[in-house]
C-alpha cells in the first residue's frame, strides 16, 4: 500500500493492465514525460507571465523545532539554539545560516496541522491536497500546474521531478511527473543512440503498427503511444535539453548551490525555471531522525541550506522571484518531546514550512505554538490553505474543476482558504 501510494505512475485512468503494459513498450524517458499539457484561454495568457513553482520536498518529516520554531531554553528545545535573521524579530533554529540571511525574501508558516502521520499517506496529502483512497488516484499539484500552465507544444516537460514524487493520477500520461534521477546529466534514455534518419525511419514504422492497432479497436490508445512518442522525440532532439545539464554554469556558480545531489538539483531547477517549465520539485531525504537527531542534523540541513538559500538569491538577482514560488515542506514534524534515543518521532499536530517569491511577503511569521511546542495557539492551518495560497501565488483558479474518467467534477483544491497577510 505505502509503494503504491508513493510510486504509482498512475497512468491507467481505466484501472486497465493491458493498457499499462502497452505505454511501458517506450523507453523510461517517455513514459514519464508528462510533456502534454492542455490550455484554456485564461492559461494562455497564464503562460505569458511565466510564472513557475519549485517545490524543495524534505522527505522523512523534518522537525519545526530544529527548523522553523526553535524552542531553545525549554524543556522540549533540545539542544538547538536559535539565531537572529536579517528580518527583524524572526528567529530560525541555528542549522540555518544561510536561509537566516535571505529571511528578508521568506514567509515561515510555523503552525500546519493535519491528522495524518503516516509518511505514505501524509506524503500524498501534501501533495495532492487529498487523503488517499482506494479507488481514485488524485492528481499531483505539479501535474495540476502543468495541465494549467503549461505549453503543450513545449519541446520539454512541463513538470520535472528530481526524484520520485507523486503521479498525475487521474490527469493521465499527459501530465505526468518526468523523474530526473541524477541532477545535472541528462535525462535517462533521453541522449540519442542512433542517427536523426533511423530514428525517423523507426517512428514511421511504430506509427504504421499504432494505426493497425487503432483500426482494431484501439484508437484511445494508439493515438496516445503516438503523442507520447512524438513528444519524447521532440524533446530528445530539442536544443533546450541542455537545461538539465551543468555546462553552461560557472564552476563558482555550482560551488554556489553545493557540491551534493541536491544543491545541484536545485540549480537544474533554476535553470528548468528559466527553460519555462511551470513546476519542478528537489527532494532531499534524510528527515526521519527517530534517534541520533542531532547528530544527522548538521549534514542534513547544511546541504538544504546552503542550496535553498543560493536559490533564493540567484532568482531574485535574475529578476525571476516575483514569477517564482518556492515552497519548502516535509510531510509533517516532529514530536516536541524527545525520545530516549535521542530522537523525535511523527507529529502532524503541528509542522512548519517555508514559501518563499510569487508575491509572497519576505520576513513575515505566521502562526505560533507554545512555549513546549505541544500546541498551536495562534492561527492553525490546514493543508488546503497551503493549496489555495499556492494557487493563489501562480494566478490559478482553486474552483477550475478537473474531470475524473468517469464524469465526475472535482475543484482543483476542496476547501480552505488563502492564507491572510502572506502577500504584500
Amino acid at each position: 500500500m505505502q509503494n503504491d501510494l508513493l510510486l504509482d505512475v498512475g497512468l491507467d485512468r481505466h484501472g486497465s493492465v493491458s493498457r499499462r503494459r502497452f505505454l511501458q513498450l517506450g523507453s523510461a524517458a517517455l513514459a514519464g514525460s508528462g510533456l502534454l499539457g492542455s490550455m484554456s484561454l485564461h492559461a494562455a495568457e497564464l503562460k505569458k507571465q511565466n510564472r513557475a513553482c519549485i517545490l524543495v520536498w524534505l522527505s522523512g518529516g523534518p522537525s519545526q523545532m530544529e527548523t522553523w520554531d526553535p524552542k531553545p531554553g525549554t524543556t522540549n528545545g533540545g539542544q538547538t539554539k536559535a539565531i537572529r535573521t536579517a528580518a527583524s524579530g524572526v528567529q530560525i533554529a541555528e542549522y540555518w545560516p544561510k536561509l537566516a540571511r535571505q529571511m528578508r525574501d521568506v514567509a515561515v508558516i510555523r503552525t500546519m496541522t493535519n491528522k495524518e502521520g503516516a509518511h505514505a499517506r501524509a506524503t500524498y496529502h501534501l501533495h495532492t491536497g487529498r487523503r488517499p483512497t482506494g479507488v481514485l488516484k488524485f492528481p499531483n499539484f505539479g501535474s495540476v500546474v502543468a495541465s494549467q500552465l503549461g505549453d503543450p507544444e513545449a519541446d520539454i516537460p512541463n513538470f520535472v521531478s528530481i526524484g520520485n514524487t507523486i503521479s498525475s493520477g487521474f490527469l493521465g500520461v499527459q501530465t505526468a511527473p518526468f523523474v530526473v534521477r541524477r541532477a545535472g546529466q541528462l535525462p535517462d534514455n533521453a541522449a540519442l543512440a542512433i542517427p536523426q534518419s533511423r530514428l525517423r525511419e523507426r517512428l514511421t514504422m511504430l506509427a504504421q503498427q499504432d494505426d493497425d492497432f487503432a483500426h482494431a479497436g484501439a484508437t484511445e490508445l494508439a493515438t496516445e503511444h503516438q503523442a507520447l512518442y512524438k513528444q519524447a522525440s521532440k524533446m530528445m532532439l530539442s536544443p533546450q535539453l541542455k537545461a538539465f545539464q551543468l555546462a553552461g554554469e560557472s564552476a563558482a556558480m555550482k560551488t554556489a548551490y553545493g557540491p551534493s545531489p541536491f544543491g545541484q538539483g536545485l540549480l537544474v531547477a533554476r535553470r528548468l525555471v528559466e527553460a519555462g517549465v511551470p513546476f519542478i520539485e528537489v527532494r532531499r531525504g534524510g528527515w526521519d531522525n527517530h534517534r541520533n537527531l542531532y547528530k544527522a542534523l548538521p549534514k542534513n540541513a547544511g546541504m538544504v541550506d546552503q542550496g535553498l538559500a543560493q536559490l533564493i538569491a540567484d532568482l531574485k538577482q535574475r529578476g525571476r522571484l516575483d514569477r517564482t514560488l518556492i515552497v519548502c515542506v516535509g510531510e509533517f514534524g516532529r514530536t516536541p518531546k524527545l525520545n530516549k534515543r535521542g530522537g523525535r518521532d511523527h507529529w502532524p499536530k503541528n509542522f512548519g514550512l517555508l514559501m518563499a517569491g510569487a508575491g509572497v511577503r519576505g520576513g513575515k511569521v505566521i502562526g505560533k505554538t507554545a512555549d513546549d511546542g505541544m500546541t498551536v495557539v495562534d492561527r492553525p492551518l490546514v493543508v488546503e490553505d497551503m493549496f489555495q495560497t499556492m494557487c493563489r501565488a501562480m494566478k490559478i483558479d482553486p474552483t477550475t474543476q478537473m474531470v475524473t474518467p468517469i464524469g465526475r467534477p472535482l475543484k482543483i483544491v476542496d476547501g480552505g482558504q488563502v492564507i491572510s497577510g502572506i502577500f504584500a
